[in-house]
């Protein structure tokens, strides 16, 4: 899973990029109404105005709750109808969030090594590690620039929120997308618009060149962790970047036996009735996305 912003039909009227501004108080839609609970991933759940997002950072415990809750599904997918099976793996439902409850309550009656296995903790581990870092470098590399959504800042302010916990202090809120990646691709392709469906795999592969000339690359380059405005492509989820050229490379190298690179980022389905559009697409995929092109495009500094 991971935390993204679903389709939002508002735009806000601000430009791309810009560093993050400094306001003197928090927008007045943030806090004149509820915000509605709009996604939610391992780390994150995310809320938003019409214009604006803000984001809940999830406990220690709830992470571990769904890593546990994720694996026991992994597991049992195949005993699942397939339509149980893909309405739980492939969004957050109601029944996700029931179940990750009950684990939560169970974890709090069991002693602790019962269900923080070892590798359940390596698990969480590596998770948090990954996510302060990508958003670490998001933070130092990406700010400013058309390549993520605007950031605003303001004074600690408490928002209503929709469900549990009924409300949050934020100080930081970034600008609403108007629908994933991923969610735009299947509007289109399910009204046979694949001319523009190709369009926007074009923007991705355009964007993902223009991550690489700051030194950066996505490890999880699933089409949900990024988000439309306008007619930009903007990276939500920064867990996966990482500006380490070996594991760059690893990456790379393990891509290059991929024969259907479309089917890792989730364009199987959207592409069934259209296999030249995926056939194009995996030839541009295989063309770009590799070592000598990477590198062409990494900083000279960087690449060691």
């Amino acid at each position: 899973m991971a935390a993204h912003a679903q389709a939002g039909r508002g735009k806000a009227p601000v430009q791309a990029g810009g560093c993050p501004e400094v306001l003197a108080r928090a927008p007045e839609e943030l806090i004149c109404q509820p915000l509605r609970r709009i996604g939610e991933g391992i780390g994150k759940v995310v809320y938003a105005s019409q214009h604006w997002v803000v984001k809940r950072e999830r406990s220690r415990r709830e992470i571990i709750a769904l890593i546990v809750l994720w694996r026991i599904l992994a597991k049992a997918a195949r005993l699942l109808p397939a339509r149980l099976r893909d309405r739980l793996l492939s969004r957050p439902s109601r029944l996700i969030r029931l179940l990750r409850v009950m684990i939560e309550a169970a974890m709090m009656i069991a002693p602790r090594g019962v269900w923080l296995s070892r590798r359940i903790y390596q698990i969480w581990k590596n998770y948090r590690s990954r996510d302060r870092r990508g958003e670490r470098l998001a933070n130092t590399y990406l700010a400013g620039t058309s390549l993520v959504p605007r950031t605003i800042r303001f004074p600690p302010a408490r928002v209503q929120v929709g469900g549990w916990p009924g409300w949050l202090v934020v100080c930081e809120a970034t600008e609403r997308v108007e629908a994933t990646l991923y969610d735009r691709l299947a509007e289109l392709a399910g009204t046979s618009r694949f001319d523009e469906v190709e369009r926007w795999l074009d923007r991705y592969l355009e964007l993902r060149q223009a991550g690489w000339s700051h030194g950066l690359f996505s490890l999880d380059a699933h089409l949900k962790n990024f988000g439309v405005c306008g007619d930009r492509i903007v990276l939500l989820d920064s867990g996966g970047l990482t500006n380490r050229w070996s594991e760059v490379e690893s990456y790379l190298a393990q891509g290059a036996k991929e024969a259907q690179p479309h089917l890792r980022l989730g364009l199987g389905k959207l592409l069934e009735r259209r296999p030249d559009i995926a056939e194009r697409f995996n030839a541009r995929w295989k063309a770009i996305v590799n070592r000598a092109q990477v590198r062409r495009r990494w900083p000279e500094h960087l690449a060691s």
